[in-house]
């Protein structure tokens, strides 16, 4: 009898696995593009940083867009042939960057491969969901963002390195060949057929998990400084004389975020949701007060400016690892079983939002006043998002959790 409850709580199948490797090579894919588009488009199309910050967000917005239906079509149809057939335009898009002539053509491409991106990511995060036992869901969570997080801490070193030292055209085809390799694991993972549901009226709370605002008004506050940090993070401290080894921010960031994952991860499975996500917020909200110092500090003493620099890139990452996986967790146990894609359509929906929100509002900001003025308001958004948390997000999921 114990064999038998082991076996049917085993983590580290072989679906599991390829779910995982898979995720890796998109977010590696994603990754690798995040902090050197912004030299890409300057320099091949000499945009302004503000149109940079608008180009950059159009990619989210078209990730907004589908994220609803996305979730729709992964409650009521198969979803490995989704995941599937997402991940294709999304890893086939990458070879459109360099053959855009011009900033239209570029947006077009980059509004598309948005549109892949919000289908992919939502029905990855249910398929994976589906594959592992609920009672280490939460665990189970954790291991699969870590595998987002080893992407985050080799993707952007990756590509602001290559950005020295080849052309961008290269960058784009090595991010297509990731998303390609990721395709293959795809292909290995088997899923059991889920029945579907019978038709129903098309209605609003189809696409929208309701019981979810609030988190993701809170999450959404979230995501405003953590797009700032991560689109303008190396332009921010390049001013600033550091234009060596910025790209160890997001190394740094992401070790963060795997050792707290690990952790947080179990903890969620005993309960600990509103507190894990609580603990991650106030983490995070420190890490964006020293953001706001390091200005000063490069100025005063660069090396105490380094320190704190790879500091605050720990604490990010700690903090937001933290929240992640009791985050997700939570809108889950809001949810019914035969719309969990609905619920992490919800759960991404208010992240999406507020990256993009982050990424032109940074854009704007660091063009017409300075990069300081950027981490303060990403500082005022994240004390926004634990008062709403604590006041309203707590007490609601307390009151209307299914698990």
């Amino acid at each position: 009898m114990t064999n038998t409850i082991e076996h049917k709580d085993r983590l580290c199948t072989r679906n599991f696995i390829s779910m995982c490797a898979a995720n890796f090579l998109m977010s590696f894919s994603f990754y690798i593009l995040i902090p050197t588009l912004p030299f890409y488009l300057i320099d091949t199309f000499k945009a302004g940083q503000s149109v940079v910050g608008i180009i950059l967000s159009i990619y989210t917005v078209s990730v907004l867009v589908v994220r609803p239906f996305s979730g729709f079509l992964a409650d009521t149809f198969q979803r490995k042939p989704l995941y599937l057939f997402a991940y294709f335009i999304f890893a086939s898009f990458f070879f459109g960057y360099p053959l855009a002539g011009s900033l239209l053509v570029f947006t077009i491409i980059r509004v598309i491969h948005g549109l892949a991106f919000g289908m992919l990511s939502t029905t990855g995060n249910t398929l994976v969901i589906d594959i592992m036992p609920s009672s280490r869901r939460g665990e189970g969570l954790g291991y699969f963002g870590v595998t987002g997080n080893i992407a985050m801490a080799i993707g952007p070193m990756t590509g602001l390195i290559l950005k020295d030292l080849v052309s961008f055209d290269y960058i784009f085809i090595l991010a297509a060949i990731s998303g390609a390799i990721g395709i293959i694991f795809v292909c290995l993972i088997k899923t059991k057929h889920r029945q579907l549901q019978k038709s129903q009226p098309i209605s609003f709370d189809r696409f929208f998990l309701m019981k979810g605002v609030p988190a993701s008004i809170s999450f959404l506050f979230l995501a405003i400084p953590y797009a700032m940090t991560s689109s303008y993070i190396a332009l921010y401290v390049s001013s600033m004389g550091l234009t060596s080894n910025s790209g160890f921010f997001f190394s740094i960031m992401a070790v963060g975020m795997i050792l707290s994952r690990i952790t947080s991860g179990k903890l969620v499975d005993q309960g600990f949701i509103t507190q894990n996500i609580r603990k991650g917020i106030i983490i995070a909200i420190v890490a964006m007060g020293g953001e706001i110092l390091l200005e000063t500090l490069f100025a005063q003493n660069f090396s105490l400016g380094c320190i704190m620099y790879y500091v605050v890139a720990f604490m990010l990452g700690y903090g937001y690892g933290t929240l992640f996986p009791a985050m997700n967790t939570l809108f889950i146990n809001l949810a019914s079983h035969n719309r969990r894609a609905t619920a992490n359509s919800m759960y991404l929906t208010g992240w999406d939002v507020g990256i993009g929100i982050g990424a032109f509002l940074g854009g704007y900001i660091s063009e017409y006043f300075n990069f300081v003025s950027i981490y303060i308001i990403g500082f005022a958004c994240a004390v926004v998002a634990l008062i709403v948390f604590i006041t309203y997000v707590t007490p609601h999921f307390m009151k209307n959790k299914l698990i």
